[in-house]
């Protein structure tokens, strides 16, 4: 197995040759273009669309409880 010292000090030695080289800066640019390609869509981050999830999720609860109460007093008034 390796070791993480090994690991983490390739990794460092990786990520600051990346950042001396055209790499990091076409990382820079491709990231710039994605994040204003994905600003122009309509779109939600995970954690928005967890909690509308879980929103949801309540609801459907409520509503059958619902429908059961008034299915329940439907049969009171019968």
């Amino acid at each position: 197995m390796l070791d993480p010292k090994v690991f983490e000090e390739f990794s460092g030695r990786l990520a600051s040759l990346l950042a001396a080289s055209p790499a990091a800066d076409i990382e820079k640019n491709v990231k710039a273009m994605l994040g204003a390609f994905f600003s122009k869509l309509d779109l939600v981050t995970r954690e928005e669309f967890d909690v509308q999830a879980q929103v949801l999720a309540r609801t459907r609860d409520k509503l059958k409880d619902l429908e059961a109460r008034i299915a329940a007093l439907e049969q009171q008034g019968r």
